[in-house]
């Protein structure tokens, strides 16, 4: 019989790769279910805040259900390694904020290797050593108690009302369809976003 995968095999195989980012989102997702008792989300049931666009979200969205297309996944650019986690059922929310434990479960020895590994001058030997590392990070992330990794909070959320669809005007300098609420108008034509900052130069020239 075939095994059903586990959320973990989950968010690697949908992330393509295993990482220090992707286990602390996948931990921190974890912890925000258990917080709001809640199961995967079908529909827009949860909402999710992820003040990050790093790893993390892609474990974020396999565990909780939460994504861009279904409107109940919101990112806010932050640069901060911070989810809150919402219930439509209850009205309850948690945020969470991991600790900075990136940097603390490599040595000197491996960030080095891995700053040389970004700049592509690793050698195929540093390489191996900085993927064991990554593995060893990632099994102590997975093992390590919650409170350890995380600093929670109980917060009033105003969550946002469920997704809408509305209707598609035509811009009129590209051509192409755009959500008429994000529409603007220049010179009494309707135009996208990207149009409206360049309109004048089109007309212009």
């Amino acid at each position: 019989m075939c095994r059903e995968k586990t959320d973990w095999e989950k968010a690697m195989e949908f992330h393509g790769h295993i990482c220090v980012g992707l286990a602390l989102g996948y931990r921190a997702a974890k912890a925000g279910m258990e917080l709001l008792g809640a199961r995967r989300s079908p529909d827009e049931e949860l909402v999710v805040i992820a003040e990050t666009d790093n790893c993390g979200v892609d474990a974020v969205q396999v565990v909780t259900g939460c994504t861009m297309g279904k409107g109940n996944l919101i990112f806010r650019d932050y640069g901060k390694n911070v989810y809150t986690f919402g219930s439509r059922d209850t009205g309850k929310a948690f945020r969470i904020a991991v600790n900075p434990v990136g940097d603390e479960v490599f040595s000197g020895e491996i960030r080095a290797i891995r700053d040389r590994a970004r700049q592509g001058r690793a050698t195929e030997e540093e390489k191996e050593r900085l993927k064991r590392a990554q593995l060893e990070a990632v099994a102590k992330i997975l093992q390590a108690p919650a409170e350890e990794l995380f600093r929670v909070q109980e917060v009033q959320l105003d969550l946002p009302e469920k997704a809408r669809i509305f209707r598609s005007v035509t811009c009129t300098a590209c051509g192409e369809q755009v959500m008429e609420p994000r529409a603007r108008v220049r010179d009494g034509k309707i135009v996208c976003i990207p149009c409206s900052e360049e309109y004048r130069s089109r007309v212009a020239g």
